[in-house]
């Protein structure tokens, strides 16, 4: 997570009086071609997994794990463009030794 996306987040869960019950759901909706990412407030569920990243508690689906582990939450706050951000790594080709 980005520093700015981390202060969006703790003032969000401010501003609306989220209880600390709560986390940051991260995921994927849908599949293929037309799938799309899942960002909101949610409480932990059996079939998640929480990790504390950088002060904040985040949520994901196990059956996620393996698209969302990795990636970086930002958030952006331009005349142009405001709100969160999600980029996956570059992905690297290593060159046979």
């Amino acid at each position: 997570m980005t520093p700015q996306a981390i202060d969006q987040i703790q003032e969000t869960f401010r501003a609306n009086k989220i209880p600390d019950t709560y986390g940051l759901r991260v995921g994927i909706r849908g599949g293929g071609c037309g799938s799309s990412w899942v960002l909101g407030f949610d409480q932990p569920g059996q079939a998640d997994e929480v990790f504390d990243i950088d002060t904040i508690r985040v949520i994901i689906d196990k059956k996620h794990l393996l698209y969302v582990l990795g990636v970086e939450v930002g958030y952006e706050n331009t005349e142009a463009e405001r709100g969160f951000t999600i980029q996956k790594p570059e992905e690297t080709v290593s060159e046979p030794q």
